[in-house]
């Protein structure tokens, strides 16, 4: 974390947005630590609430963008021949894979509290041919949200802001299994009021 505190200090907003575009793509970038630092930056009056929000917002809207475009150009085989090198291994995108096939869309919201998952649901959105409309909305939703919780939090707890990585896996596999109950939850619920609806 050092380099990047550095390039936060030199570079700032700059700095940010490259990083986490970088981040999103693949490389070896511990996003969700870095963003918590951000937000620790914030709480000593160093950066910008908003403007480290919307440098952090560009950043991860486009590394995900990149990445959706690579998929649409590029396909699979780019990936599963090329991913490793930049720390996305084939059993991350075979997991990945599955989980898209299965919630699609809603994946592209929720993929950035998921570590290893983010990292490829733009490539997979691409290969499936997602309409440009709905992976920008779905993505660019999740980007804003992931932003503004990580560095809400590095502001709220200071100097602590490195205990992040620590929880990071146990919290995102929990808040995983919550959004995935909450989603389960709508869409049985909009089914009964189908049927209902189609009843009377």
């Amino acid at each position: 974390m050092e380099l990047f505190e550095f390039l936060l200090i030199k570079y700032g907003y700059i700095a940010l947005i490259l990083i986490l575009t970088g981040g999103i793509v693949g490389l070896p970038i511990p996003d969700e630590v870095l963003l918590t630092l951000v937000g620790y930056y914030i709480s000593l009056g160093k950066m910008s609430y908003v403007l480290a929000l919307l440098a952090s917002f560009l950043g991860a809207t486009l590394g995900i963008s990149i990445s959706y475009f690579l998929g649409t150009k590029l396909g699979l085989p780019f990936l599963m021949k090329y991913g490793p090198k930049f720390h996305i291994s084939h059993q991350k995108i075979d997991h990945a894979q599955a989980l898209f096939r299965k919630y699609g869309p809603i994946l592209l919201f929720i993929g950035y509290f998921l570590p290893g998952v983010r990292h490829v649901t733009g490539y997979l959105s691409g290969l499936s041919k997602c309409k440009f409309r709905t992976f920008s909305l779905y993505a660019y939703t999740g980007a804003f949200i992931w932003c503004l919780v990580f560095i809400t939090l590095g502001h709220e707890i200071g100097n602590k802001w490195y205990i992040v990585e620590k929880y990071l896996f146990k919290s995102s596999f929990l808040l995983f299994l919550l959004i995935l109950c909450v989603i389960g939850y709508f869409i049985v619920r909009n089914k009964r009021m189908e049927k209902n609806a189609e009843k009377k």
